[in-house]
């Protein structure tokens, strides 16, 4: 028998955004309980993206409009990446059917992060910083791996909407 659904969890804000969203995505880049390592990998791509972008020499540390355009460009990121149909497995009569179905907000924003940090790792830049750096800065000119994962994630909706009656 099922049982109730776990809460959520309320996540603290980032020291430097006070953004839930970007504690979130710090959350996806720890590894092995190490939080200052991942923030410090964070706000430094964030950093790198704001310089290569604008053009200018302020840091996210120093400067509250660099702080601002940072958070700017990262929702922009996750905008750019998260996916808005997805396709899940679903039995009907003995047959499997990919089905296409809208993502839910929460999944789309956590999908969006998976696939950065997954790109970004496997990308031939020196430093996880600044892989993750040129991964957002490719999802803001529309490429990249991240954004072409969203691009297949799409595909495969559009593929196999003749299954979109399946949906319950």
């Amino acid at each position: 028998m099922r049982r109730n659904r776990a809460e959520k969890r309320k996540i603290i804000p980032d020291p430097l955004f006070q953004s839930e969203r970007v504690a979130q995505f710090i959350n996806y880049v720890m590894r092995s309980g190490k939080k200052a390592v991942a923030q410090n990998i964070v706000y430094g791509a964030l950093n790198i993206v704001v310089q290569r972008r604008d053009g200018i020499n302020k840091t996210i540390w120093d400067d509250a409009d660099a702080r601002q355009a940072a958070l700017k460009y990262f929702e922009e990121v996750l905008d750019a990446v998260g996916p808005t149909v997805e396709v899940r497995p679903r039995r009907v009569g003995g047959a499997t059917y990919q089905v296409p179905i809208e993502v839910k907000f929460e999944r789309r924003i956590a999908l969006a992060m998976r696939w950065l940090i997954g790109q970004a790792n496997m990308r031939k830049e020196k430093g996880m910083e600044e892989k993750l750096a040129c991964e957002m800065i490719d999802a803001l000119n529309d490429q990249g791996g991240a954004v072409e994962m969203r691009r297949n994630a799409h595909r495969m909706a559009k593929a196999n909407e003749a299954f979109a009656h399946y949906q319950w």
